[in-house]
């Protein structure tokens, strides 16, 4: 894994940890002063499963990363700030510049708290805040891979990302700030057409087709997603399509649709994004954006969150 950028290490730089936490999964490392990674590790105790004995679950990824309670500043982000994690934070105006994250952090309290536990706050537009541009909308632990996406392209200005997931979030980010962002429910949407309902009865067998998934993209530019979604099924029964292609036709539109929703309010710096994911679900994003002609730049995720987690730990 690369490093974050070459910075001037403060004095008395020292490990740090960091666990973005998430509702079902966690990832956590170990980083040097360097920004090298020392040690990983990721498991499924996320929110839910861990709701009770978070600090039994966060003593336990200490010691896998070879860590003593207190001996090294932690950091944590995701929903374990959210009110059904460990302990809520209030949320950020996205007035509130990427680079003062650091800033912002919340000491974790409480008799299972082990010592130097921080919390990173996420984002939200709040109803008095939300207008025609800009809906209401949260994120958590987002913020913090925006944060390392900015620091490894320095030089990209006004920039479109997207973290594709079962919550997809796009945001704009110019002169340091979140201009707008915004959630779209891909991945779940997928998951239950997928399985359920009338375009779930097509899909007992799959097989991968880059051929279908470019069509369900194509679609998803020509048609509003209702109707596209129900092509999936006309495409099947007319025998146009195989019902084997009908799980990739159907990933094609959902992920064609997002990408024209989040793409037509970027307008000028819709011209390419950057997509922070694993690289299986950076790659799809990638093809869909290549056939609209928009120019994708895949970032790695564990790169990215350790370049953030280096610039969060400098004030720890």
């Amino acid at each position: 894994m690369p490093p974050s950028p070459d910075r001037e290490l403060p004095a008395g730089a020292t490990e740090i940890i960091g666990i973005d936490w998430g509702t079902t999964h966690l990832r956590a490392y170990r980083v040097a002063p360097d920004g090298s990674v020392i040690a990983r590790c990721d498991g499924d105790d996320g929110v839910l499963r861990a709701r009770g004995r978070f600090g039994q679950v966060c003593a336990g990824v200490l010691e896998r990363l070879g860590a003593r309670a207190g001996e090294l500043p932690v950091v944590l982000s995701g929903m374990v700030g959210s009110t059904q994690g460990w302990q809520a934070v209030d949320y950020l105006g996205i007035d509130q510049p990427l680079r003062d994250l650091g800033r912002h952090l919340v000491p974790l309290h409480g008799a299972d708290a082990p010592p130097r536990c921080h919390l990173v706050p996420g984002y939200a537009v709040l109803p008095e805040q939300a207008g025609p541009e800009q809906g209401i909308d949260v994120m958590r632990g987002e913020e913090v891979q925006m944060l390392g996406a900015t620091l490894l392209e320095p030089d990209a200005r006004n920039r479109m990302m997207v973290l594709p997931g079962t919550h997809s979030k796009w945001a704009q980010v110019g002169g340091g700030l979140i201009r707008w962002f915004a959630t779209y429910m891909t991945g779940e949407l997928f998951a239950c057409l997928s399985q359920h309902g009338t375009l779930g009865a097509l899909m007992s067998r799959s097989e991968e087709s880059p051929g279908a998934f470019a069509e369900g993209v194509r679609r998803a530019a020509s048609a509003r997603l209702a109707g596209a979604l129900f092509s999936c099924r006309a495409l099947v029964v007319t025998g146009a399509m195989p019902a084997e292609h009908a799980r990739e036709y159907l990933s094609g539109v959902l992920i064609g649709a997002e990408l024209q929703e989040a793409l037509g309010r970027g307008g000028p710096a819709a011209r390419s994004v950057s997509i922070i994911a694993s690289s299986a679900l950076a790659a799809r994003y990638r093809d869909a954006a290549a056939l609209l002609g928009i120019e994708a730049r895949c970032l790695d995720p564990d790169a990215v969150y350790v370049a953030a987690l280096r610039e969060l730990g400098r004030g720890l």
